[in-house]
């Protein structure tokens, strides 16, 4: 990494040639960009990962509390039968694999998953369906309104993942108490139909659009291991990175790759990979939790602690996620209790307290600047 791209992130005084700081420095001193270029992100990208990785750690530690992961549950509520061609999903009903279909679950069972992992430490309950839209699914959207009041109701953040959203049904989300909605771009505007083309990449963008007009927090990133190259990589940080609003989460999967879908042979992405795409997005996406997700329980508890050095903040866990497997509760509780981290409360995070009408205390809002801390 340069000098220059270094102490414009540990001097708020040093700026570049283009009157831009890199990142923001103290809690405060510069407002969050929203006008990277490529060319920027892919400098940060493209530092010497040790570099990088103290980059990333510095900003995460002015802007979140180091010691706290939030801790989320994915449950999947509707399996299998969509009618999309995502190449690396097992749900996609083109494709000949060892996911069935089955309907949309009653309210119930998706409680008592609910309070099963509230009881685990979990303070994100996480809902998918295997839809390409809510459309024409009146009843069954009616159904999910009712377990989004009643998870909420459990003082627990609630997330949903149902595909495309019309601004009405964000509305209703809204109204029912949801917290976030998930919708990733999965990859670069460039690479993108190489992997999906029944939805486009505005399709995706617009459901955001949604979910953000309607108040809802966004929950968006990407998949690496599809094929991408470093150049798609930066470009998915690119797009979130100019949007009006960063998203307030940022998930980072790992391709766990699917007998019968097309990215059934594709390798396990390299660990460095990893890292460097979490250091990247910590530096441009200074407020946002990033979620470590699917393929989590591929890397080693060491492999999992560079990535937590490296900015993320929140992971999956539980029994399962939607589809792939997931690291168990008490597997993770042993892992933070020896490295010394703690999950954090609902609600922690500013911006989504906010967005979500609800006041915490000072003393438990994620991020340094409340304890004048700037700097490691």
């Amino acid at each position: 990494m340069s000098q220059v791209l270094f102490y414009a992130v540990a001097r708020p005084s040093i700026i570049l040639r283009s009157s831009r700081l890199l990142a923001t420095v103290a809690p405060g001193s510069a407002p969050t960009r929203h006008d990277w270029t490529r060319d920027e992100i892919r400098q940060i990208y493209d530092s010497p990962l040790l570099d990088l990785v103290y980059q990333a750690s510095t900003v995460h530690r002015q802007h979140h509390d180091p010691g706290k992961i939030q801790l989320c549950t994915l449950m999947n509520i509707k399996t299998g039968g969509c009618s999309e061609d995502c190449s690396y999903c097992s749900q996609s009903s083109r494709y000949s694999t060892p996911t069935k279909a089955s309907p949309l679950l009653e309210v119930g069972p998706v409680l008592e998953a609910a309070r099963k992992a509230k009881a685990n430490g979990s303070t994100r309950f996480c809902m998918g369906a295997a839809w390409r839209d809510v459309g024409g699914r009146k009843r069954g959207f009616a159904r999910i309104l009712e377990m989004v009041r009643e998870v909420r109701a459990m003082g627990m953040e609630v997330c949903t993942t149902l595909g495309m959203l019309t601004p009405e049904q964000a509305r209703q989300l809204k109204e029912a108490g949801l917290t976030a909605y998930n919708h990733n771009l999965d990859t670069s505007r460039e690479f993108y139909p190489q992997v999906i083309t029944t939805r486009s990449y505005d399709d995706r963008l617009g459901t955001i659009q949604a979910a953000r007009d309607a108040g809802i927090s966004v929950c968006s990133g990407g998949i690496l291991g599809l094929g991408e190259s470093d150049r798609d990589r930066i470009g998915l940080i690119y797009e979130v990175a100019r949007m009006p609003e960063h998203p307030e989460s940022f998930p980072v999967n790992a391709l766990v790759p699917i007998p019968g879908t097309p990215l059934e042979g594709n390798e396990r992405v390299p660990h460095d990979t990893l890292v460097r795409t979490i250091a990247t997005a910590r530096v441009v996406l200074p407020e946002t939790i990033i979620r470590l997700a699917a393929g989590r329980n591929t890397l080693s508890e060491t492999e999992q602690m560079m990535c937590f050095m490296a900015g993320a903040n929140a992971v999956f866990t539980g029994e399962q996620m939607l589809t792939t497997p997931c690291s168990p509760w008490d597997v993770d509780k042993a892992m933070m209790d020896k490295w010394g981290l703690r999950g954090m409360e609902s609600f922690e995070q500013k911006g989504v307290a906010r967005k979500a009408g609800v006041t915490v205390p000072d003393d438990m809002v994620s991020g340094d600047a409340r304890r004048g801390v700037v700097g490691p």
